[in-house]
């Protein structure tokens, strides 16, 4: 009798463990889905919303798993009509844009992230007598728009200094190039405009900024994130990872001027001295964690009632929640 011949009887299971290994070398690796959000902004151009193109280009949603189509609006108003439409899942946009949730709009504020007003600047022709905001008194400024944010900021103006609402006429006029041509051809007194176009002005060596609004309303959320109902209910890991990817390129930019100032340049179309200025006059507005803030929503309620955006001030825990903050 044969004794047996270990080494032999295995080499077929040595051959069937290789072949089992070379398919699953073989077989092609199984990608988890992305979720993909829909992410409008107000401004096309603004500064305010920069940080969603640069976060895009340095990863920080894709590695949370999430793809970004990002859209530009011609003003918060359209802004807020795509998301009425389905259009859009998350938008970036205003506080003072929280009314239009009491207006109807199917939609919450998931995350503040810039504070006080630095994005705005009162300019003026650069041979105007007016030196400082206490000779406002009486005159007519430009705005955006009656009912506007930077009507409002206006009105604080005449309001801390006593002289009621009416004490700087205001006319909405529009767009940023449209007050600065309006205050340029000296058919107002000053414009208010975001700060990138008020630089502009001063650099064309026609004007100069006479007031900027940061020490007017320091309780304020000046921008804040939207999502709308059906993407709450849908994806709210989607807003999840969003928000923590935001907040991760707030701080990538407050370390890296010169990346964010050359990506800001390119997504805002200006040159790279401009942007720098704007990088340095507003990232100190940004916040770092996007919790709300009591009194900044006290001062937001308020500004709805004033600008008779609303007829009363509402309930302001029903317009956000901090749900979907990172942990």
């Amino acid at each position: 009798m044969k004794a047996h011949t270990p080494a032999r009887r295995s080499r077929p299971v040595v051959a069937s463990l290789a072949a089992l290994l070379s398919v699953a070398l073989a077989a092609p690796t199984i990608a988890v889905a992305q979720d993909t959000l829909r992410v409008g902004k107000a401004g096309r151009e603004a500064f305010s919303f920069v940080p969603v193109d640069i976060g895009d280009r340095q990863g920080f949603f894709k590695k949370r798993n999430l793809k970004v189509e990002i859209s530009g609006f011609s003003g918060e108003a359209r802004l807020q009509q795509a998301m009425a439409a389905d259009g859009i899942d998350i938008s970036l946009a205003s506080g003072v844009g929280m009314a239009f949730i009491v207006k109807g709009s199917p939609a919450k504020a998931v995350a503040a992230f810039a504070g006080p007003p630095l994005l705005f600047a009162l300019i003026v022709p650069k041979d105007s007598a007016l030196k400082n905001e206490a000779d406002l008194n009486g005159k007519t400024v430009g705005v955006s728009g009656v009912g506007s944010v930077t009507h409002w900021l206006v009105n604080q103006i005449a309001i801390q200094r006593g002289w009621g609402l009416g004490g700087i006429k205001v006319v909405g006029i529009g767009d940023n190039s449209a007050r600065v041509a309006a205050v340029k051809s000296k058919n107002l007194d000053g414009g208010v405009v975001d700060i990138a176009s008020a630089l502009n002005y001063v650099k064309s060596g026609d004007g100069r900024i006479l007031n900027r609004f940061g020490h007017i309303v320091k309780d304020f959320h000046l921008h804040v994130m939207f999502a709308t109902d059906k993407t709450i209910a849908a994806k709210p890991e989607a807003i999840r990872n969003f928000i923590a990817g935001w907040f991760e390129t707030i701080e990538f930019m407050r370390k890296n001027k010169t990346a964010t100032v050359e990506i800001a340049a390119e997504v805002m179309g200006t040159d790279k001295d401009l942007a720098a200025g704007i990088y340095d006059e507003l990232m100190p507005m940004f916040a770092d964690n996007g919790k709300f803030d009591a009194k900044a929503l006290a001062v937001i309620s308020k500004s709805f009632v004033d600008l008779k955006t609303l007829p009363t001030e509402p309930d302001m825990s029903k317009l956000y929640t901090e749900t979907l903050l990172p942990n």
